[in-house]
């Protein structure tokens, strides 16, 4: 049930008293808090001056093309927008009851927030007109650009800037997103708000230069161009990045209680919902036919066959799972069935335009395989991981992406090419994961010294729903609690 705010039964309610409360709890000062808005006009106009592009005049085949292109990304991109559901239904149903609200908050913010992250940074930093190789500048809040004409119809880039913006949006969002699963049920929820910021405005877009910065205006990022490194979609960039971030966070957080007993070994802690646990499977396997194709960035014949090679690393993936976990735990758990749907499809990101379907099958063989016994290899270093985020994303990102360079039709060692490609891969991984890793320590190393990170027992036995929004998911299902005193009879 609802708690009536104490304000409810005033005739005028004490607003400047709740905003100079709200600023109490985020631990910030008026005077540093008005630095916020101060900080965002200075860098909505330090870019104004940027040369907007010519206008270009299409016609015939050339408008076709580009209508196609602009249309078939903009639905991919709304493909990877639903995403966000899937991972909210997924998290929650993970979880326990008495932190569904808190999980299905995360999911739904962060996309609100990497979109205006990326919009004011993000993609300045990741595709903006300047560029060092290292690090892209220019472009931040999307200014100097023509958004409705064609990037580069010179050299077969029809993609207006407006939806090449969308799509990459929705990729920056999916980094933030892996992390809400790793950190759930003991993160304050200010905290999570402030890291996925920073991840999504600078530490993602920085990285994801280094592989892909000749998407907009800009020459190849570093990895891409003098290294040589390939990751089609986003294995590594966009998960295992996400990864190492989830992995950084579980660490400073630490288990949730009851996780570990005295002996070291893990305590069972079973999700509330599988229904739709299953259901948010279902929903980012479907979603990845926007991931993985729509990283063609065109209407070409090559879309379906990524499709394909998706679509089998999936299924593969979800039998090894089943499978691997059937022969270790003698029953077919559907939450490994779950993570190993999803650890084919993480696995294939980076190869699906370039792999076999034979090759698709073995890689997705593989990383349900290896989610499997990554989820009991977390566990016995005590790295709390409610829904096997690092597992899936992190592990199995790293493993898709040295299958470019093992199972490449045209650069794979297997496939006859030499180690070039390995090495290449190989680099790569380390580079992003070394990047990822230290931001991430600085980051979530300073929201501990600063904000605590983590809620008190106390909060976190009542759970982040009462404690964190002072509302349940199902309201009547558990025992009115208050603060200090009841404890949900359902977790």
């Amino acid at each position: 049930m609802l708690r009536r705010p104490a304000w409810a039964d005033t005739a005028y309610p004490d607003f400047t008293g709740m905003f100079k409360r709200s600023l109490s709890r985020l631990r910030l000062s008026p005077s540093w808090a008005l630095c916020i808005p101060l900080a965002l006009v200075v860098l909505a106009t330090w870019n104004i001056p940027a040369n907007a592009q010519d206008a270009v005049t299409l016609e015939g085949a050339e408008l076709n093309k580009a209508i196609l292109d602009n249309l078939w990304i903009f639905i991919a991109g709304v493909l990877v927008v639903f995403m966000n559901a899937g991972f909210g239904m997924l998290e929650t149903g993970f979880c326990r009851q008495k932190n569904a609200v808190n999980i299905l908050t995360k999911n739904l913010i962060v996309f609100a927030l990497a979109t205006l992250a990326y919009w004011a940074l993000g993609y300045g930093l990741m595709y903006g007109s300047t560029s060092t190789g290292f690090i892209a500048f220019g472009n931040f809040f999307l200014s100097g650009l023509d958004l409705t004409a064609p990037i580069d119809p010179a050299g077969g880039n029809y993609l207006t800037p407006a939806v090449d913006f969308f799509f990459q949006a929705a990729f920056a969002a999916t980094a933030a997103t892996i992390v809400s699963g790793a950190v759930a049920e003991r993160i304050k929820f200010v905290d999570f708000i402030i890291f996925s910021i920073v991840l999504t405005a600078v530490v993602y877009p920085i990285s994801g230069h280094w592989v892909w910065g000749g998407g907009m205006l800009s020459s190849i990022g570093f990895l891409g161009e003098d290294v040589g490194f390939s990751d089609f979609a986003g294995s590594t960039v966009v998960h295992s990045a996400g990864g190492w971030a989830a992995l950084v966070g579980a660490a400073f957080l630490g288990p949730r209680i009851g996780k570990y007993r005295e002996d070291g070994s893990a305590g069972a802690l079973p999700g509330h919902n599988m229904s739709i646990a299953m259901l948010g499977c279902l929903i980012l396997w479907i979603g990845w036919f926007g991931f993985n194709p729509g990283s063609e960035l065109s209407a070409s014949l090559n879309v379906p066959y990524i499709a394909l090679t998706t679509n089998l690393a999936a299924a593969a993936g979800g039998v090894a799972a089943t499978v691997t976990s059937w022969a270790v735990s003698g029953k077919p758990d559907l939450s490994m069935v779950i993570n190993g749907i999803l650890a084919g499809l993480v696995a294939i990101t980076a190869g699906c335009a370039g792999v076999s379907p034979l090759s698709a099958v073995i890689i997705g063989l593989v990383g349900g395989v290896l989610v499997v016994f990554s989820v009991f290899f977390f566990d016995s270093i005590q790295i709390d991981d409610p829904v096997g985020a690092t597992s899936v994303h992190l592990v199995n990102g790293i493993w898709g992406t040295l299958a470019v360079g093992l199972l490449d039709k045209e650069l794979g060692l297997f496939t006859g090419h030499g180690a070039t490609q390995l090495i290449a891969q190989i680099i790569g991984i380390l580079t992003i994961g070394g990047w990822t890793v230290l931001c991430s320590v600085i980051v979530w190393g300073a929201i501990r010294a600063a904000f605590g990170m983590r809620v008190s027992q106390e909060e976190e036995i009542i759970g982040l729903d009462i404690s964190e929004h002072g509302m349940e998911a199902y309201s009547g299902f558990s025992k009115e609690a208050g603060v200090g005193s009841a404890v949900s009879t359902r977790t």
